[in-house]
């Protein structure tokens, strides 16, 4: 089972910026999509970026560009850079490895933008 830990969430007012980082554990990072999904309270899980394991990227609408997903093999690690906060953005972000039979998932990092 390959682990994700994210850091880097925290309270930011509108039109800051935070960056998010996941660490993954075990060796098929390299040959795996990536993203980062956020759930908002009473709301479902959403999709905001993906990059894909030649870094291809897509992102949510509604943050493009404001928000930038990249990777970096040679430490296992992907990050989201925000930029441009809205009180909208404000959810919990997680990590996700695409994997079959399952995805792999972090524990989520808070994002609270205040007005």
């Amino acid at each position: 089972q390959v682990q994700l830990v994210e850091s880097g969430g925290g309270l930011v007012q509108a039109g800051g910026s935070l960056r998010l980082s996941c660490v993954a554990s075990g060796s098929i990072f390299s040959i795996s999509a990536m993203g980062w999904y956020r759930q908002a309270p009473g709301k479902q899980r959403e999709l905001v970026a993906r990059i894909s394991s030649t870094s291809r990227t897509t992102y949510l609408e509604s943050v493009k560009c404001r928000f930038t997903i990249s990777r970096d093999n040679a430490k296992n690690t992907v990050s989201l850079q925000m930029n441009g906060l809205k009180p909208e953005d404000t959810a919990v972000y997680y990590c996700n490895l695409e994997r079959v039979p399952n995805d792999d998932w972090g524990q989520g990092t808070q994002v609270t933008v205040s007005s």
